[in-house]
């Protein structure tokens, strides 16, 4: 639609009360996040890192809270999901910023070591990445035994998700943790569309005047793949 300015700055201003709203709300959900129950995290994990094998704890690095996301790189592959790695770019810039305010982060992925680093490097990211072969991504997509047994469950058994086998498929998300005296806790885990707001990528193209476009059928790429995509025709 062709307007005014006047016209514009009216529907701006309706539109503003709208955001002013969301971004109340939004401030409301982050404190309720911040209100759910810690569960004790009993079970020990063991995480292939390039200073060894490291249990949950270490992956602090004597910090109070961790923020672990489960980055879709699975045993056999050779590559990161394009779409994780879309947003692995705009986390990896955080990172810095987290450790300065008490938080560690860090990927965990099922896929060997020495391919997640040679595909960082790659990438050009710095955020810690471990290799967690066991169960520790499965256990944190399902959260009953039952499911767990079952490997289906993921995003909390939503509509479109409920039955995908998590033991097979390879899905990402982000958790949080908490150590208080000694002990481990889960506070929190989201997937996918509940991650979507972490990727600034998004948000930047939902404030452009066409969005995010309807047409992903080759869209997002690894960062270092757009070159070739326009050689390519």
């Amino acid at each position: 639609m062709i307007g005014t300015r006047e016209e514009w700055l009216a529907a701006r201003r309706e539109l503003l009360d709208k955001e002013k709203e969301l971004t109340r709300r939004s401030d409301e959900l982050a404190r309720e996040r911040r209100e759910l129950p810690w569960v004790p995290v009993e079970k020990e994990y063991e995480f292939h890192t390039p200073d060894g094998v490291r249990a949950l704890p270490d992956l602090f690095a004597g910090r109070r809270q961790l923020l672990v996301y489960h980055l879709m790189f699975g045993p056999d592959d050779d590559a990161a999901c394009s779409g994780c790695s879309f947003t692995a770019d705009t986390l990896d810039g955080a990172v810095v910023h987290l450790e300065n305010r008490g938080v560690s982060f860090v990927a965990v992925s099922r896929g060997p070591l020495e391919r997640l680093l040679a595909y960082r490097e790659r990438m050009g990211w710095r955020f810690p990445w471990v290799s967690s072969p066991g169960d520790f991504n499965l256990d944190f997509s399902v959260f009953t035994d039952e499911e767990r047994r079952a490997g289906t469950g993921f995003n909390f058994g939503t509509p479109g998700a409920a039955h995908l086998n998590v033991r097979e498929t390879e899905l990402h998300g982000l958790s949080a943790f908490a150590v208080e005296g000694g002990a481990i806790y889960h506070t929190y885990s989201s997937y996918d569309r509940g991650t979507d707001a972490l990727n600034a990528s998004w948000q930047l193209l939902d404030r452009t005047p066409m969005g995010r476009g309807s047409d992903m059928t080759d869209w997002p790429r690894r960062h270092d793949e757009y070159e070739e995509a326009i050689h390519a025709g």
